[in-house]
């Protein structure tokens, strides 16, 4: 899958996995209008046919920073309606990020403030280089964030730890967010991008209807009493019983050789 647009880019290192780079290196990766309506073409796209893709990696141009949050040079003397109709389309971007089915693995290269840590929040784990740095600066800007952070920290890190970072306005390191519960792997600068599109690849590698109904049964069973969210799981998994790959695997088991899943 490669797609062209004025502010990410869109490549395939193999088949069925993407790489989504943000790519405003020059402003540090900050998102502006253009971006946003970006990001909901792409996601829109690849959540409208989800067979197509595997797993997407989601990172950042140069080693500076991964993204900066909302261009505020853009958004100098917007009057109150036009920063309201940006803000949607970042709002709509946002939601096509966390409603795609496919598993997406954030490498966080470098800084990720503001709205630049909200689109992190949004992949289903974050892997960071050791240098790079969060915080949601929203509060010290006379606003809040808007693009999920106040829903997507607290469920990372708890709500005590989350109201610290959000009302503080704070950053803090790679190693803390390890440590928190928000950041699954520090890497090095040097194999940050090689050790989540190895990991990518083990998950492409995977039967792709599974990986997406478990995604679905973690975001979906969070919302519910353990009941509810157990019910829920049996139905996913009854998703599987009958698909080819279910029976490509059983019998790769049994033969002693690698399953080839179709995602059928």
């Amino acid at each position: 899958m490669v797609q062209s647009y004025a502010t990410l880019q869109v490549t395939e290192p193999q088949p069925h996995m993407v790489q989504v780079t943000l790519n405003r290196p020059e402003i540090a990766n900050a998102m502006n209008t253009q971006m946003g309506l970006d990001l909901l073409d792409l996601f829109h796209a690849i959540g409208g046919a989800p067979g197509r893709q595997r797993c997407i990696v989601l990172t950042g141009a140069g080693g500076r920073a991964f993204c900066a949050g909302g261009d505020l040079k853009e958004r100098n003397g917007m009057t109150d309606q036009q920063w309201q109709d940006q803000h949607l389309i970042f709002e709509r971007a946002i939601r096509a990020i966390i409603n795609c089915p496919v598993p997406i693995i954030a490498a966080v290269n470098g800084a990720a403030y503001a709205g630049g840590m909200e689109i992190a929040l949004c992949a289903d784990f974050i892997y960071a280089a050791e240098h790079a740095r969060f915080a949601l600066t929203e509060v010290t800007l006379g606003i809040m964030p808007g693009a999920g952070g106040t829903q997507t920290l607290p469920r990372a890190v708890g709500a005590r730890r989350a109201k610290e970072i959000l009302l503080t306005g704070r950053p803090f390191s790679a190693q803390q967010g390890f440590e928190w519960g928000m950041v699954n792997r520090v890497c090095t600068a040097e194999t940050l991008l090689a050790d989540a599109l190895e990991t990518a690849a083990t998950i492409a590698g995977n039967a792709p209807i599974s990986t997406r109904q478990i995604k679905q049964s973690v975001n979906y069973g969070l919302n519910m009493d353990l009941a509810s969210g157990m019910m829920f799981e049996i139905e996913a998994y009854n998703r599987m019983v009958p698909t080819e790959d279910r029976r490509e695997g059983i019998s790769a088991f049994n033969e002693k050789r690698r399953p080839r899943f179709q995602g059928r």
